[in-house]
């Protein structure tokens, strides 16, 4: 591979391509491990996990709004750094992008890490149990999650052309296989589980009772948000979207609306055959999914397409996000406050490849980190505290747009009426920051086994390491000449 600055992204991606984006970054384990696993991470959510949802999805929604906003008027690669730079100011930009980053780039690799069990699970139930076997231990699941990995980084180093060619094919199958569990989950009832669990290990369900506390759902809203991270994904590709300034509001729209109609049909089928409580036992001693749930009533017919589909939803997950993590390294770079070589692109694919690869690098850190802490959940819980920051901040960007760079601010398209855009970031801060509040809190007071398992801190560290970062490069751009003031009132090249 040669670099070269010489060349520039291209706007190749259309808006199926865009929306698939979005949605493949959104569902993956958030729908098939995180509804259920909740159980054992947020105590006493209960049969309240579907209304969790729903007020998870007025904070994304809100968040999302403010997404198109900026998008529409700042249409460039690495969007969420873009916007909260030209609208609050370099720092918190990069801040703010930088945990964003961090967290995704993590959370891809806690991706890659869980997908083996699912190939595994599909072994076991086509009788090839020697694979299984062999797909259980811990060195060839870290293997095989960072293969899994390193084949999407190599994709996506290859141009966008080819990753819409592979994301939209998988994006279908994965809501035709998706479609599958809605109606298998809708197809049996609490009677049926009872009388297999009857059947198959000799036991009783009792009835369980759960009481009701605000508190208790709205941590629950806090974890279940992270199954709302993604769609701006969207934004990091502006770059090479196609018509962007139309395009990537509209994506953003139809991943919100598709994910959240699949979210509700595909939470209430499991949970309408699988009671909650037998859930929670299953989570406190072990990691559950919807496939191992239903797989006590269907038989393996069903079961195969099921595992499959948990398969490809998590693999969908991997070139969304390495495409997101990877534009906003480029971003930096082209403002000169990253080095130098992760703007550079390749001459024959127009993809910032030297970005890709050290995401790909972080991401490997995610699949051993996983592996060695023993719960996946420490990369999510990092990934939300990361993912609420930075939305609460591209919050106050369409507050502080106007103010700061009204000429930017004039070229929004979506929403264009002040009061408005105002109205909607107002509320987007009040229920970002009540549920940032709430996720910290719970993160805190929750009994770890070392200090290092509370994902705050080691947020709290990422975030002082992107401040000492931010500091030295910008007394190099200021050493060297740069009107800064001017380079960050205006928007990058592209």
């Amino acid at each position: 591979m040669t670099s070269t600055l010489a060349t520039s992204l291209e706007r190749r991606l259309g808006l199926v391509g865009l929306a698939a984006t979005g949605i493949c970054s959104m569902v993956g384990a958030s729908i098939y491990v995180i509804p259920f696993m909740i159980q054992r991470n947020v105590p006493g959510i209960g049969p309240y996990v579907l209304p969790a949802f729903l007020l998870a999805a007025i904070p994304a929604a809100l968040a999302a709004f403010a997404y198109a906003i900026l998008a529409s008027a700042m249409p460039r690669a690495g969007g969420s750094y873009v916007y909260a730079s030209r609208a609050l100011g370099p720092y918190f930009g990069f801040v703010a992008s930088f945990s964003q980053w961090f967290g995704l780039s993590i959370a891809i690799g806690v991706v890659a890490y869980l997908v083996v069990p699912f190939f595994r699970d599909v072994a076991s139930l086509l009788a090839l149990n020697q694979l299984a076997g062999v797909l259980d231990r811990g060195a060839v699941r870290v293997t095989v999650a960072l293969f899994i990995l390193w084949t999407f980084v190599w994709l996506n180093i290859r141009g966008v052309k080819l990753y819409e060619r592979i994301v939209i094919p998988l994006m279908i199958l994965m809501f035709l296989l998706g479609g599958v569990v809605i109606v298998a989950g809708l197809s049996f009832n609490h009677q049926d589980f009872a009388a297999a669990i009857l059947h198959k290990e000799n036991r009783t369900l009792a009835p369980t009772d759960a009481a009701f506390h605000w508190s208790t759902l709205a941590a629950g809203s806090a974890v279940l948000f992270s199954s709302f991270i993604g769609f701006d994904s969207i934004a990091q590709a502006g770059g090479e979207a196609k018509d962007p300034s139309r395009a990537l509001p509209r994506a953003i729209g139809i991943a919100i609306v598709a994910v959240t109609l699949f979210y509700v049909a595909f939470t209430f089928s499991v949970y309408h055959t699988v009671p909650w409580s037998f859930v929670a036992e299953q989570a406190r001693s072990g990691d559950v999914t919807a496939p191992g749930l239903l797989g006590y009533v269907l038989s393996s017919g069903w079961a195969v397409p099921i595992v499959l589909g948990a398969s490809i939803a998590l693999l969908n997950d991997l070139p969304a996000m390495i495409l997101s993590v990877s534009r906003l390294m480029f971003a930096w770079a082209e403002d000169g406050i990253f080095p130098a070589p992760m703007a550079s692109i390749h001459p024959t694919y127009h993809t910032p490849y030297m970005a890709i690869l050290l995401s790909g690098f972080m991401a490997t850190v995610g699949v051993l980190g996983s592996h060695f802490a023993g719960d996946f959940f420490l990369g999510i819980d990092i990934m939300v505290t990361s993912m609420l920051v930075n939305y609460l901040l591209m919050c106050v960007s369409v507050l502080w747009l106007p103010r700061n760079n009204p000429e930017i601010a004039a070229r929004v398209t979506v929403v264009r009426s002040i009061s408005l855009q105002r109205s909607l970031a107002v509320g987007g801060i009040s229920c970002l920051s009540l549920l940032l509040i709430v996720h910290i809190v719970s993160d805190l007071g929750t009994t770890v086994s070392a200090w290092y398992f509370h994902s705050t801190v080691p947020w709290l560290l990422v975030m002082l390491i992107a401040s000492v970062i931010f500091l030295y490069y910008w007394r190099r751009l200021r050493a060297s000449g740069v009107d800064t003031a001017e380079r960050f009132s205006r928007l990058p090249q592209g």
